[in-house]
């Protein structure tokens, strides 16, 4: 699986799971910023850095999935595996 197809099922397996991803230019904030889960309003949303490899956000992302409940959801096996085995 090439790694933007990869990236949009993470995407995807997030957005099952309630959790919005948002790739936001965090440099543009002059605060030392990091990419990582938080909740806004009452929401959760994964806050991305776009100026990241695409094999970084891979990593952060699959890592925040990890941590998850991810049973109850239909994730594609390769997806799964890789969430669980990087």
């Amino acid at each position: 699986m090439k790694k933007k197809e990869l990236y949009r099922h993470l995407i995807d397996t997030a957005s099952k799971l309630e959790i919005k991803v948002s790739e936001q230019n965090l440099r543009a904030t002059n605060v030392n910023a990091k990419s990582g889960l938080c909740q806004v309003k009452g929401e959760y949303v994964f806050i991305m850095d776009k100026h990241l490899p695409l094999s970084e956000k891979i990593d952060l992302l699959s890592a925040c999935l990890r941590s998850k409940p991810l049973d109850n959801i239909y994730i594609v096996p390769a997806v799964r595996e890789f969430i669980f085995h990087p």
